[in-house]
């Protein structure tokens, strides 16, 4: 699913980010450079609604926050690579508990085909 998305879809303009009192132009580059980091980290087979939270949730973590101008871009890097794999791990893999309903449904449908 990926593959049917651009890291150029969630790119920022200078417009795009706010007030930041005249530093636009930095958090603009700052959060570019943290999506063209993390994108390639992303697994190919992700879903567009999961990179879509992801990189949202990125945006959401950092927006209004003096770290990104006051600090490193590679300690911002290396946060959000971090971030994104914990992201990732949580929400990219569907919990036991689904797994198991599914198994339960598919378990039903057997015995209700039976039935007949």
């Amino acid at each position: 699913m990926k593959d049917w998305l651009s890291v150029q879809d969630y790119l920022y303009d200078v417009r795009d980010v706010g007030d930041w009192e005249g530093e636009e132009e930095l958090v603009a580059d700052r959060i570019n450079a943290i999506y063209h980091a993390v994108w390639p980290t992303i697994p190919d087979d992700a879903s567009v609604a999961l990179i879509d939270r992801l990189m949202r949730d990125i945006w959401d973590q950092l927006r209004g926050s003096e770290v990104m101008i006051e600090a490193d871009e590679d300690e911002l890097v290396d946060w959000a690579l971090a971030h994104s794999r914990q992201f990732i791990e949580q929400q990219g893999a569907p919990s036991d508990d689904e797994d198991d309903e599914d198994a339960d449904d598919d378990a039903e449908d057997d015995i209700d085909e039976e039935e007949y």
